[in-house]
């Protein structure tokens, strides 16, 4: 049986999802962020990351993914979804567990924290962008 089984933690851990199938399990390192950017995972091919982050305060910053749609799910607490696409800003708010929204790709987007809050990301990250807000 594959070492990938685990258990893991999807704050520590996060996962690849390839579009074979696979799901590979990815440590989180202090260098985590860099590795990616510079190429490290490449060999894993295109897919996306499942990440989870709590949030304690609103983004300091928008994103972007060219490449595809990206999923936001509330886990907990209280957050507005700010999504600027096709010209037009707006506002989406999760307000209980479970909640969602689907970004749509090469829409900018950023979040307003209410309460702090713990949210799941379902990213095809390749070629994210980032602005100041």
């Amino acid at each position: 049986m594959s070492n990938n089984v685990g258990p893991h933690h999807i704050e520590s851990t996060y996962i690849h999802l390839g579009p074979d199938g696979t799901s590979v399990p990815l440590a989180v390192t202090e260098s985590f962020w860099a590795d990616l950017g510079s190429g490290r995972f490449d060999p894993l091919g295109p897919g996306r990351l499942v990440s989870q982050f709590g949030c304690t305060e609103s983004w300091a910053s928008w994103e972007m993914h060219p490449h595809g749609e990206e999923l936001v799910v509330l886990v907990g607490g209280s957050v507005d979804l700010i999504v600027s696409a096709d010209g037009e800003e707006s506002c989406v708010p999760l307000r209980s567990p479970g909640a969602f929204a689907i970004v749509p790709r090469g829409a900018w987007h950023t979040a307003d924290v209410h309460e702090p809050c713990t949210m799941l990301f379902v990213t095809s990250g390749e070629g994210t962008e980032h602005k100041p807000r």
